[in-house]
């Protein structure tokens, strides 16, 4: 029995489509459903049947329909190409795509503003941003389709700059032509705003989202959340907040991305406390990924106890085989000082990608276990997984912190002969730091005049701090040079060469340095520590006197520092100014904050616990022999993470064995 097309459509929909749903696991041909309920010789028929494959997904069947319908020989009409075109964008199939585009020039259907809108999106997912361009260009009279598509295809492309000019020349065309830019959606909006997360501009943004008020998209949920992340790349985080906490309503994309806003920069308490929220507080269900960002938080904080309950969701929920999940839980321990909790979530992984296998790398290489980190580099290789820049980066810090010269030298030469990796300038910075932590300084200064690109504050700062190490002070006065004409404002370059200088007696050098902090207003930044207890993050600054156990603190300082003279402890006041008393330097190195979250650490676990404490900077040198007797005094394993490794102190020694 024949039917009307009308008739068709529905029938379509309850009958036919619930076939070819089944069709995969009942072996149905797809020609005998056409030939059953299908008028074949209709194109109405096929536009029916490609339109509906193309919005449930199924694009390769979509366009096989398509060809039957051509070798069929019936005529397409504007409403077949629309959904083929689609097709083959959902596929990034060029080819097929190009194939789609000569039929529609044939049958004159290109100028057809659905067409040609199509045709714009296709070749910006395929990468071809040039035939984009001018396919829209060509279009006599654009309407709000065909600009999106030019301006998503240039933000799917990395070119955002390109795309808010272009979003730039529709505001001026509409406003020209129609008085407003009321014809704007959502999803124009939304690509605008992520061109805007992407240069980090902050007019730009703010610019945008007065836009978006203006023409009745405030509470409009995706475009708060692309607002929320704009603003974050920009550097906003208040401005972040401020649009978090206007939303009337919250799914768990936005709860995600302020977590995500806190944890990327480094406010892993604060990322934390949104959770807590989140959790306790609203209806929304975390995910995935929400953990994902949740782990990075503990990682930056050391909060391993929150972390551990983070892999304990992570295993209820069946991720930790996922290599997204499994690679933050690596992250994670490694960070929290637990690189032996990281190998067996890493073993867990059931299919292990670059970045798991580079975090891993990273993980034994802070630890200073260099061996165990080439051992995975090398089985790495051996599984076919190609190291990015990012593991070799990895490699070569690993090498540094344990001084293997000649393994550093071999890997850093196989980056671009075996695996085509050109060198960074991380990977010179971590050849510099591995020759001259090693003694090699000439060498290194060798190879900072071979670079191949521009050496950065990096570079020179690790070779100035070799020079510290081997007090090479005419070596130090050239890098200091370099590095205050690249990072004029960091104060440390100051200090470290003025300390230098009195080192070397050279006093009229040292009020030199002096002179020339203050003239400039710059301060060094402040150094803190953190300690977990009981799930909460404990943060400590030097000569801390918030904390509601400082009394006590300082208490058990003063006890700590009898036993450590009765052992023979002698404090190291390099890292003190030289031109304060003897008295006033012991004094300010026992107020470090490492010692004060030691301290507390002691004070507040069972004994015999594992003391863990993160700090935002490199620890002292002073710091680092009082925490190794410490271990001893105290019998406990006291484990710190500075900006550079991980020491672990135990019966007073520590694992960096004195190469840090």
């Amino acid at each position: 029995m024949r039917i009307t097309n009308s008739e068709f459509l529905l029938l379509f929909k309850r009958v036919i489509w619930k076939a070819l749903k089944r069709y995969y696991s009942t072996n149905i041909n797809l020609t005998t459903l056409f030939n059953k309920y299908v008028d074949r010789t209709s194109a109405n028929s096929w536009n029916s049947i490609i339109a509906e494959l193309a919005r449930s997904g199924d694009s390769l069947e979509a366009l096989r329909a398509f060809s039957s319908m051509r070798k069929l020989s019936l005529m397409p009409n504007r409403s077949t190409f629309p959904c083929t075109i689609k097709s083959c964008s959902a596929l990034s199939d060029l080819y097929s795509g190009r194939q789609a585009h000569q039929q529609a020039l044939i049958f004159g259907y290109e100028p057809d503003l659905f067409v040609s809108s199509a045709l714009v999106d296709m070749y910006s997912k395929c990468g071809e941003l040039c035939d984009a361009r001018k396919l829209f260009d060509g279009i006599p009279l654009r309407n709000v389709v065909s600009w999106t598509s030019m301006i998503t295809g240039y933000v799917q492309n990395d070119n955002a700059h390109e795309a808010l000019l272009l979003f730039k020349e529709f505001l001026v065309e509409k406003s020209e032509t129609e008085g407003d830019v009321a014809c704007l959606d959502s999803v124009a909006l939304g690509s605008v705003l992520s061109a805007c997360s992407r240069i980090s501009g902050k007019c730009i943004t703010e610019g945008v989202h007065a836009l978006s008020v203006k023409i009745g998209f405030e509470g409009d949920l995706s475009i708060e959340n692309t607002l929320l992340d704009a603003y974050a790349k920009c550097g906003e985080l208040g401005a972040s907040r401020k649009v978090f906490d206007g939303m009337v309503e919250k799914d768990v994309v936005s709860w995600n991305s302020i977590i995500a806003v806190y944890a990327q920069n480094g406010l892993s308490i604060e990322a934390l406390e949104i959770f807590y929220v989140m959790v306790n507080g609203s209806d929304v269900k975390f995910n995935a990924m929400t953990l994902t960002t949740v782990l990075l938080a503990c990682a930056h904080s050391g909060a391993l106890l929150v972390g551990k309950c983070m892999h304990d969701q992570v295993v209820k929920m069946g991720l930790e085989g996922d290599v997204i999940v499994g690679t933050s839980i690596i992250d994670m321990y490694c960070k929290c000082g637990r690189v032996g909790m990281a190998r067996k979530a890493f073993d867990r992984i059931q299919v292990k990608n670059v970045k798991s296998w580079s975090a891993m790398v990273a993980g034994y290489g802070m630890h200073g276990h260099a061996s165990d980190a080439l051992d995975i580099f090398y089985a790495m290789k051996r599984a076919g997984i190609k190291p990015n820049c990012i593991t070799f980066v990895s490699v070569l810090a690993a090498c540094s912190h344990a001084g293997l010269v000649e393994e550093g030298w071999r890997c850093f030469r196989s980056m671009k002969k075996e695996f085509n990796v050109d060198p960074t300038v991380e990977h010179y910075g971590c050849m510099v730091d591995l020759l001259g932590r090693a003694g090699f300084l000439k060498e290194a200064c060798d190879l900072i005049k071979e670079m191949d690109v521009e050496p950065d504050f990096v570079v020179w700062g690790s070779l100035l701090g070799a020079c510290r190490m081997h007090k090479n002070l005419e070596l130090a006065e050239i890098s200091a040079r370099k590095l205050l004409q690249l990072d004029p404002n960091n104060c440390g370059y100051y200090v470290l060469l003025s300390n230098m200088y009195a080192d070397a007696g050279r006093w009229n050098d040292v009020e030199r340095m002096r002179v020339l902090i203050k003239d400039h207003g710059l301060t060094k930044p402040p150094g803190f520590s953190l300690v977990e207890l009981k799930g909460r993050v404990h943060v400590f600054l030097v000569g801390d006197n918030e904390h509601p156990q400082r009394k006590k603190i300082y208490e058990y300082l003063k006890k700590l520092s009898k036993k450590l003279q009765e052992i023979g402890y002698i404090p190291d006041r390099t890292s003190v100014f030289h031109d304060v008393d003897e008295e006033e330097k012991e004094m300010t190195l026992w107020v470090h904050s490492e010692k004060l979250a030691v301290a507390f650490g002691i004070m507040n676990t069972l004994p015999g616990t594992t003391v863990q404490i993160i700090k935002n900077l490199r620890i002292c040198g002073d710091c680092h022999t009082a925490i190794m007797l410490i271990s001893k005094i105290v019998n406990r394993e006291i484990v710190v993470r500075d900006s550079k490794r991980f020491h672990h102190f135990k019966n007073g020694t520590c694992s960096c064995g004195g190469y840090w």
